[in-house]
């Protein structure tokens, strides 16, 4: 509680003082604050409601007023344009809140400047009580008038004083506000303050409250929940699994004719053995008379068949191959002079000129176009034409 006091009028004397707090009462004034914070609280109270027709809201206009070209007059689509009168407003306003957002603190802050300037300038009053249980406005006039002369008198009073309320609801120059409505714009617009003294004591217990420094909790740390993981087994390498080839299968003591082995070893495709990277483990086979007799005679029968269609080509005897008379050869290094390439699938031949020469491979090399047409081929340019 502070130095500053003031006094309590009851009738034409006083009845004692009021300690009020430096901090609520004797802060320093902030006229840009008190500014601000009355704005956005006049601001606030606006409703917004205000609207205006655009040219889509005004009634008629749906017909062109005359055609485009021919008639000499400005070009108009509509009668309600906004140049047109009875048109619809442009950029007029519309329903929407003016309401400002203002931190609290800042509120508070502007409420006690404008006391503290009420107080400086000693416009602010304490009265014991204003009406007795019966209601009566000459009554609370009579007790007001201790304060002196004044325009306009913002009267803040408990909200269990009945009889206050209902004694000042018709005075047109005294504005009653309950203790805790009181705000900056109240006691702005008005010339003096008045405080019954038990809208005093609840109104200082407000404030003290709100200004003292509360002890801040820090909440315990939360524990953090631990999770039951589920320990998941490790996994085993698996060992590689040896590769098994199966049984040989077992040889009768009666062999079979030679002659059905070969055939079905000839018929049968030949598939390729995947690579192993371990050596495979054969079952050991029993050899006897018998069966090394038929192994024997199987891969004498087995070799010719082994030859690639490469080698058998290769065998072709050259007297097989047709001879195209002189002019010609067969091979792939010609001599000097032969450069027409022939071939023999399509009985067609490519000339240097050929737009097909270099892709074209030859089987039969010519030294001139006469060579090549007595053999029977045909020139590719003659074909395509």
């Amino acid at each position: 509680m502070s130095e500053i006091s003031v006094a309590i009028l009851g009738g034409d004397k006083k009845t004692g003082k009021v300690d009020l707090p430096s901090n609520v009462f004797g802060c320093e004034v902030n006229v840009p604050l008190i500014h601000q914070v009355v704005v956005a609280q006049l601001a606030a109270a606006r409703q917004g409601t205000h609207a205006t027709k655009t040219r889509g809201d005004v009634r008629g206009g749906g017909a062109k007023p005359w055609r485009q070209k021919g008639t000499g007059r400005a070009r108009h689509g509509s009668r309600r344009a906004p140049q047109w009168t009875g048109g619809g407003t442009v950029h007029g306003p519309q329903p929407r809140s003016y309401a400002q957002r203002t931190p609290k603190k800042m509120i508070a802050a502007a409420l006690r400047s404008a006391l503290s300037e009420r107080y400086a300038d000693g416009k602010l009053f304490v009265i014991e009580n204003l009406a007795s249980e019966t209601p009566s406005t000459r009554q609370a006039l009579q007790a007001l008038s201790v304060v002196g002369d004044y325009k306009s008198a913002v009267v803040v009073l408990h909200r269990d004083e009945d009889s206050a309320w209902l004694s000042l609801r018709n005075v047109v120059n005294v504005h009653a506000i309950a203790v805790d409505q009181l705000n900056t714009y109240d006691v702005v617009a008005n010339e003096v303050v008045v405080f019954t003294k038990d809208a005093m004591d609840d109104f200082i217990a407000r404030t003290t409250s709100a200004t003292e420094s509360k002890p801040v909790i820090v909440p315990a740390a939360k524990k953090k929940a631990v999770k039951e993981t589920k320990v998941k087994p490790a996994k085993v390498a698996k060992a590689p699994v040896e590769e098994v080839a199966p049984p040989a299968p077992v040889v009768e003591e009666v062999p079979a004719p030679v002659e059905e082995i070969v055939e079905a070893v000839v018929e049968a495709p030949v598939v390729e053995e995947p690579v192993l990277e371990e050596p495979v483990v054969e079952a050991p086979i029993e050899e006897t008379p018998e069966v090394v007799e038929v192994v024997e005679e199987v891969a004498e029968v087995t070799k010719p068949a082994a030859k690639t269609a490469k080698a058998v080509k290769a065998e072709v005897a050259p007297e097989d191959k047709p001879d195209y008379g002189e002019g010609s050869y067969r091979g792939e290094n010609p001599p000097e002079g032969f450069d027409i390439k022939g071939n023999e699938d399509s009985m067609l031949f490519h000339t240097p000129a050929s737009r097909w020469y270099s892709r074209t491979v030859a089987e039969i090399w010519f030294n001139s176009e006469e060579a090549a047409t007595a053999a029977g081929f045909t020139d590719v340019m003659e074909n395509k034409k």
